[in-house]
């Protein structure tokens, strides 16, 4: 895919996204919304090795995602990829569903993890790495966290893990978008100097912006060339991006579109940037 097709392709998810969500009438909004871009550049630029046809595939490389709360950007892209019919998008949540609302591991195919209590997709990951690398195998791995779950100290003990022992095949990718459920991080818990923390701990970081896909493709591809070190992409975002009565808003970390009128408002902002051909002017560009 072109750069274009590929931002037409995360607008795409960022509408099936809305209407789940609607149709639950529970899940969280503003972060799924906000890493439409990078799962669309892991997922349809090339990034990540996966077969829908056959999800256990040795060589596939390793998703996990630590910040279970925004699967439903997950479950878009593993459905847009082929895992499973688009049309089940619409059961997220309900009763017998395969799409739960933090991701059930032998639920539904595809999915590398359980995830729930934030902070512990890192460490599982820096395992999962660790035992690749044992095993002399040349998959990769990436984590995808919240910049919230930073908070949480079994974070900081898979990043000191995944550095002493050098786990090149591990990717880790923050969506750094400056809020958690109860308001903004740095009034909550100060992270900052995070690429600095990272560092300390012996991670390469690469800082983007989180919605031009040529720079994760880019930061993904440089990542894979880094010889004896984890990476970290600090991937800055707007939470709520491509609707605009959601961006930058904490109220919408854990709330869907509620009534016709917030879901048919969020659908027109999405659509007119499909529209206006599918480009998303960020702040950080």
């Amino acid at each position: 895919m072109t750069i274009e097709e590929l931002q037409d392709k995360a607008n795409a998810i960022r509408e099936d996204l809305i209407k789940m969500l609607v149709e639950a009438g529970s899940g969280h909004s503003a972060g799924p919304l906000g890493m439409a871009d990078v799962f669309t550049a892991l997922y349809f630029g090339g990034l990540v090795k996966y077969d829908p046809k056959n999800p256990k595939w040795e060589e596939r490389d390793y998703v996990v995602l630590s910040n279970g709360h925004i699967c439903p950007i997950l479950y878009v892209a593993m459905a847009h990829a082929g895992f499973f019919p688009t049309k089940e998008l619409m059961t997220l949540r309900k009763l017998g569903t395969r799409l739960q609302g933090h991701p059930h591991r032998t639920a539904l195919p595809g999915l590398e993890t359980t995830s729930g209590p934030l902070g512990s997709g890192t460490s599982q990951a820096a395992g999962m790495a660790y035992a690749l690398r044992m095993d002399e195998k040349k998959n990769r791995v990436f984590v995808l966290q919240s910049d919230g779950e930073q908070d949480a100290g079994n974070t900081w003990e898979g990043v000191m893990f995944a550095g002493k022992y050098r786990l090149s095949n591990l990717t880790a990718i923050m969506d750094r978008n400056n809020i958690q459920i109860d308001g903004n991080t740095e009034d909550i818990m100060p992270l900052e100097p995070l690429k600095e923390k990272y560092e300390a701990f012996n991670w390469h970081v690469i800082e983007i912006d989180g919605h031009n896909i040529e720079q994760v493709i880019d930061a993904v591809n440089e990542a894979d060339a880094i010889a004896e070190k984890p990476t970290l992409v600090l991937a800055h975002t707007i939470p709520g991006k491509g609707v605009e009565f959601m961006e930058k808003d904490f109220a919408w970390h854990g709330k869907p579109p509620m009534g016709p009128g917030e879901a048919m408002q969020a659908l027109e902002d999405i659509h007119n940037l499909r529209t206006l051909g599918g480009k998303i002017v960020s702040e950080h560009e």
